[in-house]
């Protein structure tokens, strides 16, 4: 009977511990005026050109997968960054074409 309730019971102690942080960076957001490095569409990653110059790999939302697909390597775009609370990346929400 344990069994029956140990994964429910683990899950709902994930969800909790999780969930919060998930709300709370929910408007915590920035945009990056960047350049494509590459995609992974499988893998659900984009790579930029962070702020300094630097290749960057982020994760990519459900929210931005169908723009994932439309860039390629060199395309000029604005990406919607998904923060913590801490202010730190966590996941790209939006991709748009830049305008030139």
């Amino acid at each position: 009977m344990l069994r029956k309730f140990a994964l429910p019971a683990l899950f709902l102690v994930f969800a909790g511990l999780t969930l919060p942080s998930l709300v709370s960076a929910a408007g915590k957001t920035h945009d990056i005026s960047t350049e494509v490095v590459s995609v992974d569409v499988k893998a659900r990653t984009i790579t930029i050109k962070d702020e300094k110059g630097q290749d960057m790999t982020a994760a990519v939302m459900e929210s931005a997968l169908e723009d994932l697909k439309k860039v390629k390597t060199g395309d000029k775009v604005i990406v919607t960054c998904q923060d913590n609370e801490k202010g730190e990346h966590v996941a790209v929400s939006a991709i748009k074409p830049a305008k030139v």
